[in-house]
Formats: C-alpha cells, structure tokens, sequence
C-alpha cells in the first residue's frame, strides 16, 4: 500500500510538472510571437498581376499570403494586401501556374505569367510606360512619410507617364494619402476627388470620407459613408467605414450614433479576427461612453482595451494605457491614474530603444511625469507632486519641449503657493515667465515656416493641375484636332477649376486672418467694462460724502475698488473659475442692491449638485444682464421687487445660470425711455453679445444665452437663461 502510495505521488508531481512546462511553453510562444510582431509589423503591399508578353492586366486572380489575408485582382489586374517581411505570397489562377513569391519590403510588386492568348504580341512601349508609372507610384509610397516635395513631385512624374484613367485614380490617390498624413486636409478632399472622377475605388471613397471629417466638413463626411455601397467593401473596409463613421458621430457629439457605429464594426472586426481593429473601437466606444456621462460602461470597455492591448505591440499597449489615465483623470481617479502613469513611465524606455518618440507624441516622459505631478496636486500631496514635475521639467528642457517645459513650471509654481511656500512660488513663476517668453518667440517662428511650408505645398499642387490641365489639353489635340470649339471649353473649364482652387485658398487664408482679428477684438472686448455703473457708483460714493455719510462712502468705495480690481486682473482671461463668478456677481449685486435697497431685494442659489469648481465662464458675462434687471426693470416697479440668480446643473456637462426679475418688463421700459435713449444701443450688451459670439467661435459653442418674459402678470419681468458648458 505505501509502494503504491509512493508511486501515485510520484505519477501526479511528473503530470503537474509537464502541466507547468506546457503552460511556460504556451506563455513562450505567445511572447515570440508579439516580439515578432513588434519587430516585423504589417504593411500594405500593392501589385498587379500581367501577362509577361503583352502586359494585359488579368483579373480575378486569387492573391493569397501563407497563412494570411487573401484577395483578388480586379478588372485592372490590380490588388492590395495586408503582408510581412518573409511572408510567402501565393498567386493561383486556373489559365497558368501557380507562383510563388516571397515579400521583401513594400514596394510594388508585378507578377508576370505567360499569356493566355499566345497569339497576341507584345507592346514594348507599353511595357515600359507601365514599369515607369509603377516605379514612380512606388517613390512616393516611399516618401510618403518622409518627404512631402520629393512625394508631391513623384506623383507628377507618375502622372507623365499615365496612359489610362484607372492610373490617373492611383497616383491621385496616392497624392491625397500623402496629404493625408501632412494634415492637408482640404488638399486632401480635392484629389480624393479628382481621383474619384477619373475611377470609383472603395478605398478612395473610404478616404474622402476620412478626409472630410479630418477638415471639418462633417455633414458631407457622413453623406460620403453613407453612400459607399456596403456590400462592395472588404471586411478590413467594413470595419474602417463603421470606425469612421463613429469618429464623425464623436465629432459632432452625436455619442449613441457614435457608439452603434463602433460597436457594428467591433462586431466585425471580432468575427474576422482583426486585431488592431478590436483594440481600436474597445478604446473607443470607452470614450464614447465617457462623453455621454455613462462611466461604469467606459470603464468596462476600457477595461477590454487594456487587456487586448497587452497582446498588441508594447507601444500600442503603452498608447491605450495613456487614453485610459486620461481617462481616470477626467473622472478623479487620481490614484489609478498615477499607476498607469508611472508604468508608462517604466516600459516607454524599452519602446524608445527600437523608435524615436517625438515630443508631439503622448508617451514622453516629460508628458508623462507632468500628469503624474498634477495628479499629485490635486490630492493635495504636495511632497510627491513637486519631485514629479522637477522631473518633468528638466526632461523637457533636456528634449527642447517647451509647451511642456511652461506647463510644468506654472503647475510647480502652484503647488508652491498652495503648499504655503510663497518664495519658491515666486521664485518658479518667474522661471514661468522666461518660458513663456521662449515659447512666443519659436511659435512666431513655427508660424513663419508653417506659412512657408504652406505656400510650398499649394505650389507643387499647383504644378500637379497644371500637369493634369495639360495632359487633357494634348489628348484633346490628338484625338479631335478639327474640333476647336471643344478645344476651348475645355481650356475655359480648366481655368475655371483653376480660379475656383485659387479662391478655395484665398478663403483659407481670409479665414485664417479672421481668426486673428476675432482675438484681438475678444481681448478689447476683455478690457472693457460698462461705464454706466462706474459712474454711477463714484456719484452715490460723493452722495454719501455729500450728506457725510464718511463709514458708509467708506465701505462703499472699499468694496467697488475690490471689484474694480478683480475685473482688471481678470480682463486677460477667455475663462475664469465659476465660483470667483459667483463672488463677483455677489459683490456686484450688493452694491446695485445698497444704492436702491427701496426698489428691490435679490437672492443668490446654488444648486448642492452643481460642482463649481468643475465649470468655467468668461469673466462678467452676466453683469449687464443684472445692471439691465437693475436699470431697467426692479428700478422703474412701484412695489419693491425682487432679483432671482440662480445656478443649476442641467446635465453631467452643462449647468444653467438664471437671472430673472419681476420687474416691469423689456416693453414697458422701452416705452419709459425717451427718443434719445431709444436711439442708443445698449454697449454693455453689444459687448456680450459680440464675446459670446466670438467665444463660440473658438470654443465650439460654449456658451448659450436665452431672453424671455418672466411671469405672466402685469410686471412681466425679464429671465435671462446662460448655459455654460463644462470644458
């Protein structure tokens, strides 16, 4: 029996050991294979299948990758798949032999089989315009990312040598990725088009699409999905549409339609096993989500994000750690937030020894550090936060980062007032300064070379329209030179789209200085406060003096230098904190209120769930509206009135300010003014009204006022209704 015993015991240790290595040699593979993937990632691989003696496209061949994606030519005999280095690519079509091929990079690959038909012969002068155009579309595939001139200038040699529409659509193409990715995105939209005129593809619809929603012209960026025939596409571009149209949904904070976009292409990407994809629409549905106020399901996919990132490169998985911190941050989970940073912090090393990481990126330490310092700071722990932004600090000193660099000074600076230490705060908030100085200088100098930049651009491309304009200009000669009258047309048309693509920038730039005038006339508009009051109040002040009244002048004047004093220090501001709002609107209407105690009595409410500290509000927005409840209705009514200021959340990212009074209302105060009055506009309100303007302009519709009647009775009363966004 203790023979038997012995040998069970000995039987289960041997099992649970082969149990522990499998499990090790599972866990192994697993890591080879991300090394793997991390080391020789996809890429995109274009190519043409031809017969080698005539060069004829041939269609429906089947494209397949060992082990991999698969596809077919088309019509042109031309394909796009998804391949890595050493991958074998296997062509099979049932007029000739299998071939075989094995991928070294990604440059255009032609594959070239003996002719169905061997009876036809051989065009060597389309042969060799053929190679020509391929090696040229391959250069700016090359240059892409590297070189706009060289790519823009590829594209036009590429189209020298095109003979056919379905080229012309490549090399527009081509020329419309390479915007793309340099952020043209209006230049972007018009050879997506141009590409689009000369052949429909699915991937030039899908871009176009992309293109539009990147330059803003959001309706058309749903018109354009909508439109692309669903059926035709690939389930890679199936999922790219879905995703796309949820990226255009979160734009316009449409966050449902967002979502069932998201998860419909998740719901696709999961059926055919896309893996980058899965990541993708997890993290953003997870925003979506977020924005909608719903945080438990934000998390929950948040969640799934982080784990299926882990098993995607280590960049990546380091990219969606930083959405979820940031994340975490928005929503004051400073604690989970500083993890995540700080194991960000610890593994970007390793992603830093195989790439550079660009101080645009979201991974840099210095970023990174800065975050885990504000973190800090807004758990009041003051002792962690300051050795965390020194660090930040002097990392983004050492890499040339300056926005970094002026942040982290002015949070430090903070963190030394509010921790009581005045002089290193002083003494921080003075190195501030000489940073933000430096940054002036090299924004004025990165404006100066975007502008240069800029004009480059428009000048290649419009080297490409000349190019474009004289290629139809010498097929119309060739094909029809009798015809002289559609000879002109199609110059006139030509210049047409010329006048009109030079009117397109003219826009641009005349959009652009717009925007240039909007912040100063906001910063004018900033330092100018209604007069009316100011004058008023000094002469209630000689009142007082008048009937030697000197405590209650005194008080008076006290109070109105207070405020005076906090409307300058706030007069460089777009947005201050609410509650200094509040405060401000609190001195105001208390002083309204000690100059006509007889005519009203007022009260101020803040709503328990509304956070103030969480909301933001240009400085004196609602001061004219209470000097007009003031002036113009409480001050006319025979019975004493009353002022209502009343703050209310309205939403989980919008609050409502009301300002109401029983007053006699906007007509009767109209009729009480005599003709000169009538013929004066209201400054005070023009100002707000043009801020207002301005600001939602800049801040995409931050703020929102509404005007109405009050009560229904004789003394209508006058509602003002502010709605304020949280940032």
């Amino acid at each position: 029996m203790k023979t038997l015993l012995t040998y069970s015991f000995c039987v289960l240790l041997i099992l649970c050991s082969f149990g522990t290595l499998s499990a090790q040699n599972n866990e192994a593979e697993k890591n080879a294979l991300k090394l793997k993937e991390e080391k020789n990632p996809f890429f995109t691989i274009r190519g043409s299948v031809r017969e080698s003696d005539t060069y004829k496209p041939i269609s429906k061949v089947n494209i397949e990758v060992n082990g991999g994606d698969y596809t077919r030519t088309d019509a042109n005999g031309a394909f796009t798949i998804k391949a890595r280095k050493g991958d074998e690519l296997i062509v099979r079509h049932k007029d000739f032999e299998t071939v075989y091929h094995i991928i070294e990079d990604n440059d255009r690959i032609t594959v070239e089989v003996e002719p169905a038909d061997i009876s036809q012969k051989s065009s060597s002068k389309f042969k060799v315009d053929i190679k020509a155009f391929n090696a040229f579309i391959d250069s700016v595939s090359k240059y892409k990312k590297l070189d706009v001139a060289k790519s823009i200038g590829f594209v036009g040699d590429a189209l020298s040598q095109s003979t056919t529409v379905s080229q012309n659509a490549e090399a527009y193409l081509l020329l419309a990725e390479v915007y793309m990715h340099w952020e043209q995105y209006d230049l972007a939209v018009t050879n997506y088009r141009v590409s689009l005129q000369n052949k429909e593809t699915n991937a030039a619809k899908l871009g176009l699409a992309k293109a539009y929603e990147r330059n803003k012209n959001y309706q058309e960026s749903l018109e354009t999905y909508e439109a692309i025939h669903k059926k035709s596409l690939s389930n890679y571009q199936l999922v790219t549409l879905y995703e796309g149209l949820g990226d255009t949904y979160f734009s316009i904070k449409n966050f449902q339609a967002s979502i069932d976009a998201y998860e419909k292409g998740l719901e696709i990407a999961n059926k055919h096993l896309i893996k980058p994809k899965i990541v993708d629409l997890n993290s953003k549905i997870a925003q979506s989500y977020n924005s909608a106020g719903r945080v438990d399901k934000a998390e929950q996919f948040f969640g799934n994000s982080l784990n299926l990132a882990e098993k995607e490169t280590k960049k990546r998985a380091l990219e969606e750690k930083v959405t979820v911190a940031d994340f975490q941050n928005t929503n004051r989970n400073y604690s989970a937030e500083i993890q995540l940073r700080k194991e960000i912090v610890e593994d970007v090393e390793d992603v830093q020894r195989d790439s550079i990481i660009a101080n645009e990126s979201a991974l840099t330490p210095q970023k990174q550090n800065y975050k885990i310092g504000n973190a800090y700071f807004l758990q009041k722990d003051y002792e962690n936060a300051i050795p965390y932004l020194e660090k930040s600090i002097e990392e983004a000193d050492a890499k040339g980062d300056l926005i970094v660099k002026k942040d982290a000074t002015k949070k430090l600076s903070d963190v030394h007032v509010d921790a009581g230490n005045f002089e290193m705060g002083k003494e921080t908030f003075e190195a501030y300064k000489l940073v933000v100085d430096e940054l002036y200088i090299k924004r004025e100098q990165e404006l100066s070379q975007s502008d240069r930049f800029r004009r480059n651009i428009n000048s290649l491309q419009n080297r490409i329209n000349s190019l474009t304009g004289n290629q139809e200009l010498i097929t119309s000669l060739a094909q029809a030179r009798s015809k002289n009258q559609q000879l002109i047309i199609y110059s006139l048309i030509a210049g047409l789209i010329m006048l009109l693509i030079a009117a397109f920038f003219m826009y641009k730039y005349i959009k652009q200085q717009r925007l240039a005038n909007n912040l100063l006339a906001l910063k004018s508009l900033r330092s100018q406060m209604n007069p009316h009051f100011i004058f008023n109040a000094l002469n209630s002040v000689n009142s007082f003096i008048a009937i030697n009244d000197e405590r209650t002048a005194n008080k008076y004047l006290s109070d109105f230098s207070y405020l005076m004093r906090a409307v300058l220090e706030n007069s460089e501001e777009d947005f201050i904190p609410l509650q200094k709002e509040i405060e401000l609107l609190d001195l105001y209407t208390k002083l309204e209120h000690f100059r006509f105690q007889d005519k009203f009595d007022y009260s101020i409410t803040v709503d328990e769930n509304v956070d103030v500290e969480s909301y933001q509000i240009p400085p004196m927005l609602l001061q004219p509206y209470i000097e007009n409840a003031v002036w113009h209705g409480l001050r006319y009514k025979t019975e004493k009135g009353h002022l209502y200021i009343t703050i209310s959340k309205k939403n989980d990212t919008e609050i409502t300010i009301t300002i109401a009074d029983d007053g006699i209302g906007r007509e009767r105060s109209k009729h009480l003014k005599t003709a000169n009055q009538q013929k004066q506009k209201s400054k005070g309100m023009g100002n707000i009204k043009k801020r207002v303007a301005i600001l939602n302009d800049m801040y995409k519709d931050k703020v929102d006022v509404y005007i109405d009647d009050y009560q229904d009775a004789e003394d209508v009363g006058t509602k003002v209704v502010v709605t304020i966004k949280k940032d």
